[in-house]
């Protein structure tokens, strides 16, 4: 593995290409280590060796998530903004976050991850249709993380990595912790999105479905402006070309029916 050293961050370039030019796009100056793009092995191992869990039998990665072990979705919020405040139904679902509150955030969980000793990068898109697909940026101190976003999102062609341009921006900080009385959370979790500056935060939670169903709001926030009806389904192939989209809640089985070859 090649590494390549910068000013104020060591870059490590993955067996699949690093990024484009480093992270100031993000707000970010990492003093450690950068890991850009590593593979699926590459970040397992690396999850290992920083204890953020362990081989089961037969070889799959364990992590234990708790206290968190599903979605908080009372400590989601959006940020409440000119250019899309009219767009968005405000309530229990989409609770509004105070621009200024926002701002105080992101300064610390830039801050934070900058003092990580290592960070891990993946770019992907979000969506197989390269018209609607967003190009998106996870940054997260977690190798095991990383490994989950880029099984479940589509991966760029090693040649597109070079040049690869992120029209969104998940920050993800598991292990810090929101202060409500500074940031306005509710508790020490957050998942806040702010549209109109393209940036997911996440934050106080180590579940995993955080990283994927924020991704999906912002998808359920652009695809009907592009005239694209999005639905909480998988879809599937039949021999003659037909398709059939699978519908049911989180764990009846979309997912799985949606990769049988048969």
């Amino acid at each position: 593995m090649a590494t390549q050293t910068q000013p104020r961050q060591a870059q490590t370039r993955g067996a699949e290409g690093a990024g484009s030019r480093g992270l100031a796009g993000q707000g970010l100056a990492p003093t450690g280590t950068v890991h850009w793009n590593l593979i699926a092995p590459e970040l397992i191992q690396a999850a290992i060796r920083l204890g953020e869990g362990e081989l089961a039998d037969m070889g799959p990665f364990v992590a234990v998530t708790a206290p968190h072990t599903g979605r908080s979705p009372n400590d989601k919020f959006v940020v409440r903004e000119p250019s899309s405040e009219h767009d968005v139904d405000w309530g229990k679902v989409n609770q509004p976050y105070a621009p200024e509150k926002y701002a105080a955030l992101l300064a610390d969980v830039r801050a934070y991850l900058n003092g990580r000793e290592e960070l891990f990068v993946e770019d992907l898109y979000c969506g197989a249709d390269p018209a609607h697909r967003l190009s998106v940026r996870y940054v997260s101190p977690n190798a095991w993380h990383m490994a989950f976003v880029r099984n479940m999102f589509v991966r760029p062609q090693r040649s597109e990595l070079d040049e690869f341009a992120p029209n969104f921006t998940v920050l993800h900080a598991p292990e810090f912790q929101a202060d409500p009385a500074k940031h306005g959370t509710r508790t020490g979790t957050f998942i806040v999105l702010d549209i109109a500056a393209r940036t997911i935060l996440i934050g106080g939670t180590r579940y995993a479905g955080e990283l994927k169903k924020a991704m999906f709001t912002v998808m359920n926030y652009f695809m009907p402006k592009e005239g694209v009806l999005s639905m909480h389904c998988s879809a599937n192939v039949g021999e003659s070309g037909d398709t059939a989209l699978f519908f049911g809640l989180s764990g009846t089985g979309k997912t799985t029916l949606s990769a049988d070859p048969e």
